[in-house]
């Protein structure tokens, strides 16, 4: 939901149903970074006259890529694929599954919503294999696997969603040039990063650039950030207890990761702008002081897509880099967590070609097209990693198929009225001052208002 809002003006107006964007293959077979035996594998998969249709989230550029991995499908099998989506997709999604018109598959970014669906009975569960794949294969995918599992209409528990295309937040990004002239290491642990930090305001700098400005949706930065700390300081099942309520917002472990938080974004020797500058400044804005002479900070913690907002012309990997958001060395139990979002494929009208399609999804094949074309990263082990459109997303790329853990946006998976709220605004009332416990007690205040 985050990513939406911050590049809400580059999608596109309905997408009516429409055949391949071009007759022939974008990449010629037998060519290139890609697994072609699964394209030969595919052709022995025959679906003449078969009709699958598939409704989903992606417009403009997004659209075009998946029509490129669609069109490896249609020309194998032979069957015949339509892809649709709308401004309004998910509103849509639930209106022809409760019509009882919904296409073969539906994808969608919203695991509380796939939730929904299956407890109403509108989603068909994926097979035992299915789960297994994506357990043995996938990168974190016991995690992934729970993200897409779901109890049914007869309360009963089953895998449903298959993931396909995720997106990373877990990043601090960097200007190599600045680190370079200053003689600064990437840090491999939360502790190396707190001593870079004090290392740099030694030296007379600002470490940090932190805006949490978002027009309407001012405050969720703020929510990422204590996402990945908690991530880094609690359990994989605390976690999940918290996104659902059962760790309160004001108990001491989340109240302790609010004011780790803190630590960073309300200490004015850290932060660009001092701690009054954090809530006013625009995230979009935020990051331009990296490349600024000399820099107003050295480095800035946000999800893959921020580089949309460097200024024109900074070319990632030489202009500006990223590193992993460490964990901490004291808690090595909790391994190498990443935060995250991603886009789920759910079965909403069964069929042949739908189960071949999911069958699809778990060749490598699939992903490396879209790979290759840009805006794609994959948890999925298998990929040929050359077939990443540059360096950049393949090092991101590694951070998913590397990670022990994954964990979907915590924020976007609470009830709209704390994490498109509350959340929100009680993280813009910490940085203006109140203590984590205050924020963490209205926070929970507002969650227990809830009817």
């Amino acid at each position: 939901m985050k990513l939406r809002l911050a590049l809400s003006a580059a999608l596109f107006a309905m997408v009516a149903a429409t055949p391949s964007l071009a007759a022939d293959l974008k990449y010629p077979p037998g060519e290139g970074p890609f697994n072609w035996d699964n394209f030969e594998t595919l052709k022995k998969v025959d679906l003449k006259g078969e009709t699958l249709t598939i409704f989903g989230p992606w417009r403009g550029d997004d659209e075009a890529h998946i029509q490129v991995v669609l069109e490896y499908f249609r020309q194998a099998t032979g069957a015949e694929v339509k892809y649709s989506s709308s401004e309004n997709y998910e509103q849509q999604a639930v209106i022809d599954t409760e019509a009882g018109s919904p296409a073969n598959i539906t994808i969608l970014p919203q695991p509380g919503l796939l939730a929904d669906l299956a407890a109403k009975g509108h989603l068909v569960p994926l097979t035992a294999d299915d789960a297994k794949f994506v357990t043995d294969n996938y990168g974190a995918g016991a995690s992934w696997v729970s993200l897409g599992t779901y109890k049914g209409k007869d309360g009963a528990s089953a895998f449903y969603a298959f993931p396909y295309k995720a997106d990373l937040k877990s990043l601090v990004w960097y200007s190599p040039e600045n680190f370079k002239d200053a003689g600064y290491k990437i840090p491999q642990t939360m502790e190396e990063l707190i001593a870079l930090s004090d290392q740099i305001v030694k030296d007379g700098g600002k470490p940090w650039c932190i805006g949490l400005g978002s027009g309407g949706a001012t405050g969720w930065p703020a929510t990422d950030w204590v996402e990945d700390i908690m991530l880094r300081t609690q359990s994989p099942e605390n976690y999940d207890k918290w996104v659902t309520n059962e760790l309160k917002f004001d108990s001491a472990e989340v109240v302790a990761a609010i004011e780790t938080f803190g630590s960073f974004a309300k200490n004015d020797a850290y932060v660009d702008g001092g701690a009054a500058g954090v809530a006013s400044t625009d995230f979009r804005d935020s990051p331009k002081g990296l490349f600024s002479s000399p820099p107003k900070c050295y480095m800035h913690r946000q999800a893959s897509f921020i580089p949309s907002f460097f200024p024109e012309g900074t070319k990632v990997g030489e202009d500006a880099d990223f590193f992993y958001f460490p964990p901490f060395a004291a808690k090595p139990d909790l391994g190498k967590p990443v935060l995250g979002a991603g886009t789920l494929f759910a079965i909403t009208k069964d069929s042949k070609a739908a189960r071949a399609f999911i069958d699809y999804l778990k060749m490598p094949l699939s992903h490396e097209v879209f790979m290759k074309d840009g805006g794609f990263l994959t948890p999925l082990k298998s990929v040929n990693q050359d077939a990443y459109i540059n360096e950049a997303a393949r090092k991101q790329g590694e951070i998913l198929s590397t990670a022990t853990t994954f964990r979907f946006d915590g924020s976007d998976l609470m009830p709209g009225k704390i994490g498109a709220g509350a959340f929100w605004t009680g993280m813009v009332d910490f940085v203006g001052g109140k203590s984590a416990a205050d924020t963490g007690a209205a926070i929970q205040k507002a969650w227990d208002e809830i009817k």
